[in-house]
């Protein structure tokens, strides 16, 4: 008997969890709800996934407990976290409503392969690295979501169940987030052809600091990020120049400067094609290059769709030879 609640001992087919249970018969739109949080770890994650809206997720969900007498999740301020009765109740139900969601070959949010993986990262690591790794389990059934923009907003939004990975410029603070190292992305000071002539002597005589100061400057943003560290960690200088362009997509940067509209610098596997069809120029080798790691950040909780595993495995796997 559940506390304050009269119904004496279960009945066959009443779903027992943590000594309470639902009062038969149970309602399977709520049990697909509380599955597709349990699974995606968050309400806000599961709300598309069901084409539901936020508030009614959580109305559901707020039904099925007053139903159960238990509590199924603790709210965090990014996420939620299943009770171990929500793990027992999980554990009862995903078999048969899986099996039900399947019939006929149909696929829903219920099954683990069904669900969406909701990838985010820089755009331009995204198209040239991450999605051709990814296409073959695309051709195998994977379904995937993907999310493109900086470092900092993408993974708020993890943390508040918007996405299962995100592929981040830097390792995030705390320990609320899964990381790991993915692989290690270096720049090179780059222009076109043309300009590389043009400057041949004063680079030779003078360095390339001196040698760009009268080219015009392509970058990410107006404050010059990339290139101002490029200046610090190779040359120990301070960077003043200002922008002639600023597109906030590297690989615009990448066709502009190989058009010849002026130098950048330049993730290295972005223009691997170009300078080696020659369409860029080298300005310059350090003998360090500068470094910068990226992170393959996972939500808490994530693993429950299989699927997340898979890109995982496979986005490491990749990522040894970019």
């Amino acid at each position: 008997m559940l506390d304050g609640v009269e119904g004496g001992t279960p009945q066959d087919g009443d779903l027992v969890i943590g000594g309470g249970r639902t009062p038969p018969p149970a309602d399977l739109n709520l049990l697909r709800t509380f599955l597709a949080v349990y699974r995606s770890g968050s309400f806000t994650a599961a709300a598309p996934l069901l084409g539901l809206s936020q508030p009614t997720v959580t109305a559901q969900i707020r039904t099925l407990e007053q139903q159960t007498g238990r509590e199924l999740f603790t709210r965090l301020p990014r996420g939620a976290e299943p009770t171990h009765l929500a793990h027992d109740l999980a554990e009862q139900i995903a078999g048969p409503l899986d099996a039900l969601a399947s019939l006929g070959g149909r696929s829903t949010v219920l099954t683990g392969r069904a669900i969406p993986v909701h990838l985010a990262g820089p755009a331009e690591l995204l198209c040239a690295r991450a999605l051709p790794a990814l296409a073959s389990l695309v051709a195998e059934g994977l379904r995937l979501r993907i999310t493109m923009g900086l470092t900092d907003p993408l993974l708020d939004a993890l943390g508040a169940g918007h996405h299962d990975l995100v592929i981040a410029t830097r390792r995030p603070g705390g320990r609320a987030l899964t990381s790991l190292p993915l692989a290690d992305e270096d720049y090179v000071l780059v222009a076109s052809p043309d300009w590389a002539r043009r400057i041949r002597e004063r680079l030779a005589a003078d360095g390339p600091c001196a040698a760009v100061r009268d080219v015009p400057l392509i970058t990410y943003a107006e404050d010059l990020p990339i290139a101002r560290r490029y200046w610090r960690n190779v040359f120990g200088k301070r960077l003043t120049a200002q922008a002639a362009v600023t597109v906030p997509d590297l690989r615009g940067a990448v066709s502009a400067v190989a058009a010849g509209a002026g130098y950048s610098v330049l993730p290295r596997y972005l223009c691997q094609d170009e300078l080696t069809s020659g369409g860029l120029v080298l300005l310059h080798e350090p003998d360090e290059p500068p470094l910068n790691t990226l992170f393959l950040v996972q939500r808490p909780g994530a693993d429950a769709n299989p699927d997340v595993a898979r890109v995982r495995e496979r986005l490491q796997r990749a990522a040894r030879t970019w």
